[in-house]
């Protein structure tokens, strides 16, 4: 009988039993918070882990003791890459593939949220830039090492909520800026994202999905204000009262990095694919005010996700 798993459980209640010698898994971000609990989890369990980061030293410091505890398969590679310039993203890329060695796994996890408003290196909105645009030529790139069988894991978020793409303004030139506004048009791309890559991928075995990992105490917020985040939190359970549901609770990172690696590796495929996860489930659409749980209709839209595609491919100049 197949275990079920839920928002309070962990990567080591996930993975119990779960064998991933000879495994080869692509994390981003892994110098803080869920990159590296994902990473640690999946090593733990003797995957072959590459984990890309924007600071290398930050990296090594913060898995030096994941790298002590590595075994002939379970082990960890280090990559540098700022996904905030396309130029730092295609050279990793190229260099991954150069040593083509392929991949049972990607997971994209990096990213940055409701930061103020500022641009990557190419001129994109950082938020949009960062955790779509970068992630889109990443993964397109090395998407030839992708096994059959593989699955692309991007991290979105509840915050995919707060807004839809706008295709025809994406870097706010005529748009009010706001910092959760850009936040949730990033992640509701995130999700696009999936959905289109799984179309175009599932008839060689690749699959794709995103995921929500829940509210977690990580780096992710260091932009924000303390004060700022606590009126945000207390809008939320003044809100969730009213409709008498429970007070938001944070997660522990490992409860939160618990989703990437349940739809990465123990969920069916067929389950996951072209899908929207959270709390290790496949979430169901739910338009409703509350950020609780769900995912919007127009996150899962094919055809908002191909248009999504073809503009992503014209603003990095790149098709694929």
């Amino acid at each position: 009988m197949a275990k079920t798993f839920g928002a309070t459980s962990t990567t080591a209640e996930v993975l119990d039993g779960v064998d991933l010698g000879g495994k080869r898994v692509l994390v981003t971000g892994v110098s803080a918070g869920l990159g590296v609990e994902t990473a640690r989890a999946l090593i733990a369990h003797g995957a072959h882990v590459v984990g890309a980061a924007r600071d290398l030293d930050k990296a090594r410091q913060v898995t030096r003791e994941i790298a002590k505890q590595g075994t002939n398969d379970g082990r960890l590679e280090l990559v540098e890459m700022d996904l905030a310039s396309l130029a730092s993203v295609r050279r990793c890329a190229d260099g991954l593939v150069a040593a083509a060695q392929p991949f049972d796994l990607v997971i994209a996890n990096a990213g940055v949220m409701a930061c103020p408003k500022s641009f990557t290196t190419d001129g994109f909105e950082m938020q949009f830039g960062t955790n779509h645009l970068g992630h889109f030529v990443f993964v397109n790139r090395i998407a030839s090492l992708m096994k059959p069988g593989a699955r692309l894991v991007n991290l979105s978020s509840a915050g995919h909520r707060f807004s839809d793409v706008d295709l025809d303004d994406p870097n706010f030139a005529r748009t009010d800026y706001t910092e959760f506004g850009a936040y949730g048009r990033s992640k509701t791309a995130n999700i696009l994202f999936a959905v289109e890559f799984d179309r175009r991928h599932e008839d060689k075995g690749i699959r794709a999905t995103a995921v929500h990992p829940g509210g977690i105490r990580t780096e992710l917020s260091r932009h924000m204000d303390p004060k700022a985040l606590q009126q945000f939190i207390d809008k939320i359970n003044s809100d969730n009262a009213a409709k008498g549901l429970p007070a938001f609770t944070y997660k522990s990172v490992p409860q939160g990095a618990a989703t990437s690696v349940w739809s990465g590796v123990v969920a069916k495929a067929d389950e996951v694919g072209g899908r929207y996860c959270e709390d290790c489930h496949v979430a169901s659409l739910s338009e409703g005010d509350e950020l609780r749980e769900g995912v919007r209709a127009y996150a899962l839209d094919p055809e908002h996700a191909k248009a999504l595609w073809a503009k992503s491919e014209e603003m990095v100049g790149e098709r694929f």
